[in-house]
């Protein structure tokens, strides 16, 4: 099974989920069936399974690889390595996600509609444990000073 998230590396929460896609598919043919939309001028951070993907005014940053005669340069190194850090945080997302031993392990139930349900409820128990990992403290100064 399959799907495909799209996380914000900001919040560290799933924006967006795919359906679920039975056998090996690949990662752009989903999104490319999903037909997603996104912000205009919006920064999309992709791996090399969505090569190729360039979806209307948004900016797309994916990791430029060593020639197979050569070197980067220092400028294509560096924005490699900004653009791998943006990366790591969308996977400890994903990661997140497969704390719910259910989504990465092999799945045997059958169920239609089973394994959407099962993937949907991982994608929120994540959301709802990164919304109250850091609860906003609202303080009024004011009501000290009286």
């Amino acid at each position: 099974m399959k799907n495909n998230i799209i996380a914000n590396a900001e919040s560290g929460e799933v924006c967006y989920l795919s359906g679920t896609c039975p056998g090996k598919r690949h990662d752009k043919r989903i999104c490319d069936d999903e037909a997603y939309s996104f912000p205009a001028l919006s920064g999309l951070f992709k791996d090399t399974g969505f090569q190729g993907y360039e979806p209307d005014d948004v900016l797309t940053y994916q990791p430029k690889k060593k020639p197979r005669s050569g070197e980067l340069t220092g400028g294509e190194r560096f924005i490699n390595s900004v653009i791998s850090s943006v990366r790591i945080s969308v996977e400890n997302i994903i990661c997140g996600v497969k704390r719910c031993r259910i989504v990465k392990d092999t799945f045997r139930n059958y169920k239609s509609g089973f394994d959407d349900s099962v993937m949907e409820i991982a994608c929120g128990l994540h959301n709802l444990r990164i919304r109250h990992r850091r609860p906003s403290l609202d303080l009024d100064l004011l009501a000290f000073c009286t």
